[in-house]
């Protein structure tokens, strides 16, 4: 495995969910859901988040995020969040084409995280410019952010409890929940529904899966004919065992976390070891498995040139020296990080 912090989605599948995988291409079984995986994931995930729950697999991020926000917003509707989200730079409109028009509407917090009072904010005005403005529809907030810092539980149940005041769903992109979770000590009940999210997109693609991200919803009510939103989209699978299967394998003896537990590690060590390299300046708390640092252009050139992968990161206004971004996962071997603070160090001595 090459030496890349680009992301992780570029890593290999982790060994259960291959094997996983392999176990369920036996026989013939119903399709369209119809089968034992499935219907035994109903079952694991009202386990693991401590309540009945209806979860609905896919095989991408965007996928869920977008029929998530379709379910619960109307088309004139406005869904809060950050400027940053991914729900509005990164998935080519599909939130507002699947919601048939919703707003995405996002806030700036130098962190990530947006706070109950801009969300207030933007109701209030909302409302006062009425049939000419979207409606307040939903809040949505990224777990972990895209600047690799965790809510909180009190401040997810801060903004959850201005959306509830004003009848509004809260949806969370979970893309990394599993990294969130590891950071925040809790039990996933505890981070989702306890602290006021009412539909989570859960995210195992970038922790170990091959195709596999799915819709929760925790109040199985809200889910009234999502099947038929799901099929409309094309994300339901003839052959959804294959998607169910890796979800299992998910969650079977806390695969899901223990990998998490190990990028966040990785990047904890990223972040220590830069901490002590003079020039390099981290830009965010590392709280999952990414890490911000600006640096001198001389080591990032470098680095490049020894053949690490990782994206330099445009911000505005631009930081002394250039800003990257590095992201570990299940399978970054200590061997790596190390190899990569070894070259920094190197290259900041000169």
């Amino acid at each position: 495995m090459s030496r890349n912090f680009k992301s992780d989605n570029v890593t290999p599948v982790c060994d259960a969910v291959m094997a996983a995988i392999n176990a369920a291409n036996t026989g013939s079984v119903p399709s369209y859901g119809g089968d034992e995986f499935t219907q035994a994931l109903q079952t694991v995930a009202s386990e693991v988040f401590g309540t009945e729950v209806a979860i609905f697999p896919v095989t991408t991020g965007t996928a869920a995020n977008a029929l998530a926000l379709s379910q619960i917003v109307p088309p004139y509707g406005a869904v809060y969040c950050h400027d940053a989200a991914h729900i509005v730079s990164d998935e080519c409109g599909a939130p507002e084409f699947f919601t048939g028009g919703a707003k995405m509407i996002g806030f700036p917090a130098a962190d990530g995280k947006i706070r109950p009072e801009q969300v207030a904010s933007a109701i209030a005005f909302a409302e006062d410019m009425g049939v000419h403005h979207v409606k307040p529809g939903a809040v949505s907030l990224s777990q972990a952010t895209e600047w690799g810092t965790v809510y909180e539980l009190h401040e997810v149940s801060a903004v959850g409890a201005v959306a509830k005041q004003h009848g509004l769903p809260m949806h969370m992109d979970g893309a990394r929940f599993a990294n969130a979770v590891v950071h925040l000590g809790c039990t996933p009940a505890e981070a989702t529904w306890k602290s006021g999210v009412d539909v989570l997109s859960l995210g195992a693609t970038k922790n170990g899966a091959l195709c596999a991200e799915a819709v929760v919803f925790f109040d199985p009510a809200r889910a009234r004919d999502f099947e038929r939103r799901r099929k409309q989209a094309g994300h339901l699978w003839s052959k959804l065992r294959f998607v169910s299967a890796q979800l299992l394998a998910y969650f079977e003896n806390g695969l899901w976390l223990g990998n998490a537990r190990h990028a966040n590690a990785m990047a904890s060590t990223l972040a220590q070891g830069l901490r002590n390299v003079s020039g390099a300046a981290l830009l965010q708390s590392v709280d999952a498995n990414e890490v911000f640092v600006a640096m001198p252009e001389a080591i990032v050139a470098e680095l490049e040139r020894q053949g690490f992968g990782f994206y330099r990161w445009p911000l505005s206004p631009a930081p002394t020296g250039v800003a990257i971004r590095l992201v570990t996962s299940y399978a970054t071997p200590q061997a790596h990080v190390d190899e990569f603070l070894a070259a920094v160090q190197a290259s900041a001595r000169g």
